[in-house]
């Protein structure tokens, strides 16, 4: 029995560690996004005047 409840308690930190994977991915990618957009705009900024 204690097989049974090991593998029970495994199984929700799989999906744990993934949905915390997803965030940190999704995190990742919009603050690549924020660095991106901030450049752009200097770089705009710099040749509109």
């Amino acid at each position: 029995m204690k097989l049974k409840k090991d593998k029970q308690e495994q199984e929700p930190k799989r999906k744990i560690d993934k949905s915390k994977l997803f965030v940190r991915i999704m995190a990742g990618i919009l603050a690549a996004l924020m660095v991106v957009t901030a450049c752009t705009t200097l770089i705009y900024y710099l040749f509109a005047m």
